[in-house]
Protein backbone atom coordinates (compact mmCIF):
# COMPACT_ATOMS: atom_id res chain seq x y z
CA UNK A 1 0.00 0.00 0.00
CA UNK A 2 1.32 3.41 -0.98
CA UNK A 3 1.61 5.88 1.89
CA UNK A 4 0.22 9.32 1.07
CA UNK A 5 2.09 12.26 2.52
CA UNK A 6 0.18 15.40 3.37
CA UNK A 7 2.50 18.09 2.06
CA UNK A 8 0.69 20.80 4.03
CA UNK A 9 2.49 19.51 7.11
CA UNK A 10 5.80 20.69 5.67
CA UNK A 11 4.72 24.27 6.35
CA UNK A 12 5.50 23.49 9.98
CA UNK A 13 9.20 23.47 9.08
CA UNK A 14 9.00 27.26 8.86
CA UNK A 15 8.67 27.26 12.65
CA UNK A 16 12.38 26.40 12.76
CA UNK A 17 13.10 30.00 11.74
CA UNK A 18 12.10 30.96 15.29
CA UNK A 19 15.27 29.21 16.48
CA UNK A 20 17.23 31.76 14.45
CA UNK A 21 15.38 34.46 16.36
CA UNK A 22 16.54 32.95 19.60
CA UNK A 23 20.17 32.57 18.51
CA UNK A 24 20.42 36.00 16.87
CA UNK A 25 18.22 37.73 19.49
CA UNK A 26 15.92 38.98 16.73
CA UNK A 27 12.53 38.84 18.42
CA UNK A 28 10.74 39.53 15.14
CA UNK A 29 11.39 35.96 14.04
CA UNK A 30 9.38 34.49 16.92
CA UNK A 31 6.24 34.96 14.85
CA UNK A 32 7.28 31.95 12.77
CA UNK A 33 6.34 29.73 15.73
CA UNK A 34 2.77 30.05 14.48
CA UNK A 35 3.66 27.67 11.65
CA UNK A 36 3.99 24.88 14.21
CA UNK A 37 0.18 24.61 13.93
CA UNK A 38 0.64 22.84 10.60
CA UNK A 39 2.32 19.84 12.30
CA UNK A 40 -1.14 18.35 12.74
CA UNK A 41 -1.54 17.91 8.99
CA UNK A 42 1.05 15.13 8.88
CA UNK A 43 -1.66 12.95 10.46
CA UNK A 44 -4.50 14.07 8.15
CA UNK A 45 -5.14 11.85 5.15
CA UNK A 46 -5.21 14.09 2.05
CA UNK A 47 -8.39 12.94 0.34
CA UNK A 48 -10.16 14.80 -2.46
CA UNK A 49 -12.39 16.85 -0.15
CA UNK A 50 -9.38 17.95 1.92
CA UNK A 51 -7.58 19.02 -1.25
CA UNK A 52 -10.66 20.96 -2.32
CA UNK A 53 -10.75 22.73 1.05
CA UNK A 54 -7.05 23.61 0.75
CA UNK A 55 -7.69 24.95 -2.76
CA UNK A 56 -10.60 27.09 -1.54
CA UNK A 57 -8.55 28.43 1.38
CA UNK A 58 -5.57 29.16 -0.89
CA UNK A 59 -7.77 31.00 -3.38
CA UNK A 60 -9.24 33.12 -0.60
CA UNK A 61 -5.77 33.85 0.79
CA UNK A 62 -4.41 34.81 -2.64
CA UNK A 63 -7.27 37.20 -3.27
CA UNK A 64 -6.90 38.73 0.19
CA UNK A 65 -3.23 39.37 -0.53
CA UNK A 66 -3.95 41.01 -3.86
CA UNK A 67 -6.63 43.21 -2.31
CA UNK A 68 -4.62 44.15 0.79
CA UNK A 69 -1.32 44.94 -0.95
CA UNK A 70 -2.46 48.22 -2.52
CA UNK A 71 -3.87 49.77 0.68
CA UNK A 72 -0.80 48.62 2.61
CA UNK A 73 1.47 50.25 0.02
CA UNK A 74 -0.45 53.50 0.27
CA UNK A 75 -0.53 53.57 4.08
CA UNK A 76 3.09 52.47 4.46
CA UNK A 77 4.28 55.10 1.97
CA UNK A 78 2.51 57.76 4.04
CA UNK A 79 3.94 56.46 7.31
CA UNK A 80 7.44 55.23 6.42
CA UNK A 81 8.29 57.05 3.19
CA UNK A 82 8.94 55.57 -0.23
CA UNK A 83 12.09 53.58 0.54
CA UNK A 84 10.78 51.53 3.45
CA UNK A 85 7.16 51.26 2.26
CA UNK A 86 7.66 48.38 -0.18
CA UNK A 87 9.21 45.79 2.17
CA UNK A 88 6.84 46.66 5.02
CA UNK A 89 3.77 46.50 2.76
CA UNK A 90 4.82 43.15 1.30
CA UNK A 91 5.51 41.79 4.79
CA UNK A 92 2.11 42.91 6.03
CA UNK A 93 0.32 41.46 3.01
CA UNK A 94 2.19 38.16 3.51
CA UNK A 95 1.03 38.12 7.12
CA UNK A 96 -2.55 38.78 6.06
CA UNK A 97 -2.28 35.94 3.54
CA UNK A 98 -1.05 33.42 6.10
CA UNK A 99 -3.77 34.39 8.57
CA UNK A 100 -6.45 34.29 5.86
CA UNK A 101 -5.33 30.85 4.67
CA UNK A 102 -5.22 29.42 8.18
CA UNK A 103 -8.56 30.86 9.27
CA UNK A 104 -10.28 29.83 6.03
CA UNK A 105 -8.93 26.29 6.35
CA UNK A 106 -10.06 26.06 9.96
CA UNK A 107 -13.56 27.27 9.03
CA UNK A 108 -13.82 24.85 6.09
CA UNK A 109 -12.65 21.95 8.27
CA UNK A 110 -15.18 22.89 10.95
CA UNK A 111 -17.97 22.90 8.35
CA UNK A 112 -16.79 19.51 7.09
CA UNK A 113 -16.69 18.12 10.62
CA UNK A 114 -20.16 19.50 11.35
CA UNK A 115 -21.49 17.95 8.14
CA UNK A 116 -19.92 14.60 9.01
CA UNK A 117 -21.60 14.63 12.44
CA UNK A 118 -25.02 15.09 10.81
CA UNK A 119 -24.62 11.92 8.72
Amino acid sequence: MKCKINYLGFLSLLALIAILGWTTENTGLYGFLGFAYYLRYFWVIPDEFFQLNVQKAATFAFMSEMISLVPFMFVCSCIYGATKAVPVAFGLSFTVTIFAFTIALIVLEAKERKGAEND
